[in-house]
């Protein structure tokens, strides 16, 4: 059996569903996974799914440990490896220089990263894989320092490359035995801030989606209203104001359309403000956060997915929306042309483009044949590179390469 730890921020996260998928694909391919949180979980039991509850109840959470939990794992600690435990505690509070907060921030990681170690201790695992190069990559990197483990973690971007210097990103490339990259942009980030010695670490290995629940939607050639869905979190990264902007030129062209906004996230006072003060709450709903095993229902009801991100790692919702063979219209960034194509299975537009936005949505309005042409082509994308099953092998080799299992 293949053994490993998963380490992340919050499990499980409505916006980070695709790391249960990995997960549960894993073990369907024969690996024991473990998993440790941070933090709870985003909502309350009683609002999670059947699979999210079986997973809350097999995971270890640090924070809710609380005091006693870390008490224990530090006394422990301190009595079996003093030198072990100097070592890692000097080594988080040297990464943070001479920035008091960065220090004090490190010495709450150290602190998680031993309960972390002792965790791993009692379960007689080795390797710990983390999820994102930010904070819980920071806990990760100081658990490895501590203990006698090995640490991989993959890299999505765009947040952990906002603060390069913050997240140690460097340091944690120096450190870790392996980095898995969902694009090849976010394996070029690692390269530009890591010596040539460490890119032989560096794995492409891209996520992915199950064709055989986000199945092809029944296209419709002249819907009215023309329903557009946008998927995420309503964070100044996603642009929603840009879109929101784009549809109130098209309703002044007398577009009949209906903008589904799915996701919740500190922006949406602000931007249910800003939708009524421009008179289209007819036209633009927001449904707020939605779980997955509703999500497919709001894709079937949709004829476009728009997404105007200022910034993306190579968004999973894409991905979902191609696969069900529902046209996408986003922005030409980091990871997204990896996946999209301009005009061969989706539109791409400049960031921040609001008349470019406009138009693109517009043309797959008037035009329903090369709508259902960019419709087959993200299906047969999806299936081609983008396929869970698929990615999780590639993903599940890197692991028995990288760790001779």
């Amino acid at each position: 059996m293949n053994r490993l730890a998963y380490l992340i921020s919050q499990y499980p996260a409505i916006s980070h569903t695709f790391i249960l998928r990995e997960i549960r694909t894993l073990r369907e391919l024969g690996f024991d996974i473990s998993v440790t949180s941070v933090n709870s979980p985003d909502r309350d039991t009683e609002q999670l799914t059947d699979i999210e509850q079986e997973e809350v109840a097999n995971t270890y959470y640090i924070k809710p440990d609380g005091i006693i939990g870390a008490s224990k794992a530090h006394f422990y600690t301190i009595f079996t490896q003093p030198l072990n435990y100097i070592s890692g505690l000097f080594f988080a509070l040297r990464l943070g220089k001479f920035d008091l907060k960065k220090i004090l921030y490190n010495l709450f990681y150290f602190v998680e990263a031993v309960m972390i170690g002792q965790w791993m201790r009692k379960n007689k695992l080795s390797h710990l894989h983390v999820h994102f190069g930010m904070e819980a990559a920071t806990v990760g990197l100081i658990t490895k320092r501590t203990f006698p483990i090995t640490f991989s973690f993959t890299m999505h971007g765009p947040r952990d490359f906002y603060d390069i210097y913050g997240c140690y990103l460097t340091q944690k490339v120096l450190d870790a035995n392996f980095i898995c990259c969902i694009t090849n942009f976010a394996n070029s980030q690692l390269m530009m801030l890591s010596p040539p010695t460490c890119w032989d670490k560096l794995e492409v290995s891209p996520l992915g989606v199950n064709p055989n629940i986000f199945t092809p939607n029944q296209f419709r050639q002249y819907p009215e209203p023309f329903e557009i869905l946008c998927v995420g979190r309503l964070v100044p990264d996603k642009g929603q104001f840009i879109l929101i902007e784009a549809i109130t030129h098209l309703v002044a062209k007398g577009y009949k359309l209906r903008l589904c906004l799915v996701g919740n996230g500190p922006d949406r006072s602000t931007l249910e403000t800003e939708v009524k003060q421009r008179g289209l709450t007819k036209q633009i709903v927001f449904a707020g956060a939605v779980n997955q095993d509703q999500i497919i229902q709001f894709y079937a009801n949709t004829d476009i997915f728009v997404l105007a991100s200022f910034a993306e790692g190579l968004p999973v919702v894409l991905m979902e929306a191609m696969a069900m063979e529902i046209p996408c219209v986003t922005t030409n960034i980091t990871g997204i042309p990896e996946l999209i194509e301009h005009r061969v299975n989706g539109l791409l537009v400049a960031p921040s483009d609001i008349d470019g936005l406009a138009v693109a949505i517009a043309e797959l309005m008037d035009k329903p044949d090369f709508r259902q042409q960019l419709s087959i082509a993200a299906g047969q994308k999806v299936k081609k590179d983008y396929e869970l099953q698929q990615n999780t092998k590639r993903l599940a080799n890197i692991f028995k390469k990288r760790l001779n299992m």
